[in-house]
């Protein structure tokens, strides 16, 4: 495609936020990786949001969606499109929740393919960056990811579903 240009856009409030969220649940090619506090206001429930996560879960059968949270009841409470994509898509997406020791991480992130992220200064504050065809700076947000991801444990929402 050649679009391999680095690309940062400032994000200065919470209808960029979203946006940006937006624009990134558009791009991956095989992993998206989302750590957030609770998932709770930031547009996963919209029809839009779902729709792009639904057809990067339908692209391919070995792409996967991983969603990270410190309190994952507000996805099950207030987010029934994502439930629905766990019901879907149990086998492409995995929800974790992160234990007592990690709880004080307080930068939520999202991660596509290594290369594309978006990123908040804290989860109080909407300000933050998009950043496209970043392959350094995704590569770093992806490895803290990982070491996250190892140390957190499967959301009960995954067990409830599967009953």
């Amino acid at each position: 495609m050649g679009e391999t240009t680095l690309q940062h856009t400032q994000l200065l409030g919470a209808a960029d936020y979203v946006a940006a969220l937006d624009t990134l649940c558009k791009l991956p090619q095989h992993t998206l990786c989302i750590f957030e506090k609770d998932f709770d206001g930031i547009g996963f429930n919209s029809e839009a949001r779902f729709e792009s996560l639904r057809h990067f879960l339908l692209s391919n059968p070995n792409n996967r969606l991983q969603l990270l949270a410190h309190n994952t009841r507000p996805l099950s409470q207030y987010c029934p499109r994502m439930m629905m994509l766990l019901r879907q898509f149990g086998h492409s997406m995995a929800i974790h929740e992160t234990p007592k020791h990690l709880q004080h991480l307080s930068e939520p992130f999202a991660v596509a393919d290594e290369s594309h992220y978006v990123r908040r200064f804290h989860f109080d504050d909407t300000r933050g960056i998009l950043a496209q065809n970043d392959a350094e700076g995704g590569r770093l947000l992806k490895s803290r990811f990982a070491e996250m991801w190892a140390a957190s444990h499967p959301s009960s929402l995954a067990t409830t579903l599967s009953l």
